[in-house]
């Protein structure tokens, strides 16, 4: 496991520099293979967009969370599934892409809605601060979606399962960093075949 400080990512996330954060990826995909890594995961949702600049100059391969979670909405028979999580994923194409490529559509939150999740994430979830009132704009979130035939949502963030799951969200969640989590130890037991 590698990374770089969440702040430098941050810093090119703020300004649009999806090259930026494709090179701090790059650097811990070449950290990692020069100590035998086989493949690459990253858990959080949002830098996925930088793959595309990745991929092509990666020294190994990698599991897109996007495709992970998009294989388990389909398996399990969901269709129009809602997205939450930080303004760069949500205005990203990281998830319909995927979504789509499985005749699956993809429901993000309003622009007010996305810029309170985001603030919540950013402010609050990743200083380990939970709020009741932050919970329930989830909710109302996950309700409306719910409201325009959504059947399951995507908790497009890392931190978003720390305060919403399946016990009090009014729609299936899908758990994006547990699913490649899961997805990563069963790639990797298939590889000790």
């Amino acid at each position: 496991m590698h990374t770089p400080s969440f702040a430098e990512y941050v810093v090119c996330l703020d300004r649009g520099d999806w090259r930026g954060v494709g090179d701090l990826m790059l650097a811990s995909a070449r950290k990692l293979e020069s100590v035998g890594a086989d493949f690459l995961i990253c858990p959080d949702n949002t830098i996925h967009q930088a793959l595309a600049y990745v991929e092509p100059r990666s020294p190994l391969p990698w599991l897109h969370i996007g495709e992970v979670v998009a294989a388990e909405a389909s398996e399990r028979g969901f269709r129009r599934l809602g997205l939450v999580g930080t303004r760069w994923l949500v205005d990203s194409d990281v998830y319909p892409e995927r979504l789509s490529a499985r005749g699956l559509e993809c429901i993000r939150p309003s622009t007010t809605e996305r810029s309170e999740i985001h603030r919540i994430i950013m402010e609050e979830l990743v200083y380990g601060v939970f709020k009741s009132e932050s919970v329930a704009c989830h909710q109302r979130v996950i309700e409306r979606m719910k409201g325009t035939g959504c059947d399951a949502v995507i908790l497009g963030c890392t931190e978003i399962p720390l305060i919403i799951n399946d016990a009090n969200s009014p729609l299936p969640t899908l758990d994006s960093t547990r699913l490649l989590a899961r997805a990563a130890l069963h790639r990797a037991a298939q590889m000790q075949r």
